[in-house]
This record gives C-alpha cells, sequence and structure tokens, in this order.
C-alpha cells in the first residue's frame, strides 16, 4: 500500500488514454489531450508494451504508467 501511494501521489490521469502524469503537465505527452482528473484508482506500468499482452488487449502503445479505472468526462 505504501509503495502504491508513493507512485500515485501528485499524479494525475488522462481522460481519453488513461495515462498518468505529474499534477504540473498540462498536457498529455502520451495522446496530446488536455483534459486530466485526480479521479482515477489502480496502476498499470508498462516497461515493454510491445512484448505485453495486456498492453495488446488495452491497446497501450508507450511505456509508462496508466490508471486502470478512471472516472469523469471529456
Amino acid at each position: 500500500m505504501a509503495e502504491e501511494r508513493r507512485i500515485t501521489l501528485g499524479m494525475k490521469a488522462c481522460l481519453k488514454c488513461k495515462y498518468l502524469v505529474e499534477d504540473k503537465e498540462t498536457i498529455c505527452p502520451n495522446c496530446g489531450n488536455n483534459t486530466f482528473t485526480k479521479n482515477w484508482s489502480g496502476v498499470i506500468i508498462l516497461y515493454k508494451p510491445e512484448q505485453s499482452t495486456l498492453a495488446q488487449m488495452l491497446n497501450l502503445k508507450k511505456p509508462g504508467k496508466y490508471a486502470i479505472k478512471v472516472k469523469g468526462v471529456i
């Protein structure tokens, strides 16, 4: 639990692609969207998405941290 808090502290999720960024970011580096939410839960960390079955199922192509569940409207 403490490890997850360290990962997620100061993070927000892109409403379009669920990519997690630091609070200071204004544009998602993954998709270019500019709407975010702090209302998210769960984390997927991808190192090699091209080798990940989960990444292929979720259509995630860029390494990084993604929220599993995001609440909000674009």
